[in-house]
């Protein structure tokens, strides 16, 4: 008895030996399947980030083999004054349109949760804006429409109301671009509707039969529960809104004026990279904007414990 069973414990560790020297068939299978994201991902993601990043450290004009030149490209980047605008100009944006924007889908996605007859055609009218405000005719459309003979100032005429060229003047140029990122509130507006209607409706009757309001409903109800969706839309929305470049490439030719005022921190970067040929300088621009995407990201996440909330009392 005692060798059958050291018999049977001897194949067992065989067998098990015998599975770890090897992947399984459906281990296989599953890289198999993995195999095209895994050539993107090395290939696509990580290789082009790996050169990015050695390129910063190198003078590199696309032409010639890149020069190892150190922290230079840093140096000579935080002491060009057209960099520093484009930080501006970009932080400005994104302080002023990412508000806007969550403020405006949050209003809209409470009107529509209020059972209106055809919601899903309002919700896909909406909606639209987010699938083609990025795109280069609607960019051109925005230019036509605050230029000097524009709809916009057509529209101030029939009050007498003498316009100007919004889009060549530097103290309404960028706002312009505001207007037009607010507009494309539809992605956020239907992650805010599908967040509403998963707040427990007792709730609300609760409230009711307490002889709360509706604006105080709101305050102690819908907001606290909608926190954990605000918090996406806002990282979303941050990191969207500081990678914005078509609508100021169009709008301005390009150039990021009139006199810097549309200078997007990835219009200026393009600029270096492929109008000027300074890849090195372009790639350091790159990575200073990844790490603070990151540390932006982080401070979100960490701070969020402080104001998100959930339905059972608990927090991020």
């Amino acid at each position: 008895m005692m060798s059958i069973a050291s018999q049977i414990d001897k194949n067992k560790v065989v067998k098990v030996s015998t599975r770890k020297k090897g992947f399984s068939k459906p281990t296989l299978i599953a890289y198999l399947f993995l195999l095209p994201w895994l050539i993107g991902f090395f290939g696509l993601v990580l290789g082009p980030m790996i050169s990015s990043l050695y390129l910063s450290f190198t003078q590199y004009d696309l032409l010639n083999p890149p020069q190892w030149v150190g922290l230079q490209n840093y140096k000579e980047m935080f002491a060009d004054s057209s960099y520093w605008d484009s930080v501006k100009v970009t932080l400005t944006f994104v302080f002023i349109a990412v508000p806007t924007q969550l403020i405006a889908a949050l209003l809209v996605a409470l009107l529509l949760n209020r059972g209106l007859r055809g919601v899903g055609i309002y919700r896909t009218v909406y909606y639209i804006p987010s699938l083609l405000g990025g795109s280069v005719a609607i960019a051109l459309l925005w230019k036509n429409l605050f230029g000097l003979d524009g709809l916009v100032n057509k529209f101030l005429a029939f009050f007498n109301i003498q316009g100007e060229g919004w889009v060549a003047n530097p103290d309404y140029a960028l706002y312009t671009l505001i207007i037009l990122a607010t507009w494309q509130f539809g992605a956020s507006m239907v992650i805010f509707l599908a967040g509403l209607k998963q707040i427990p409706q007792s709730l609300y009757e609760a409230a009711a039969v307490d002889g709360a309001s509706k604006f105080k409903q709101f305050i102690h109800i819908t907001f606290p529960l909608l926190t954990p969706v605000i918090f996406f839309n806002l990282v979303i929305e941050i990191i969207r809104s500081i990678q914005s470049f078509t609508s100021s490439y169009i709008v301005s030719e390009g150039t990021g004026g009139p006199i810097n005022s549309t200078l997007f921190y990835t219009l200026y970067l393009y600029q270096k990279g492929f109008s000027y040929f300074e890849m090195g300088f372009a790639s350091s621009m790159a990575w200073v904007l990844l790490i603070v995407l990151g540390i932006m990201t982080a401070v979100l996440f960490i701070t969020s414990k402080y104001w998100v909330f959930y339905e059972d009392g608990g927090k991020l």
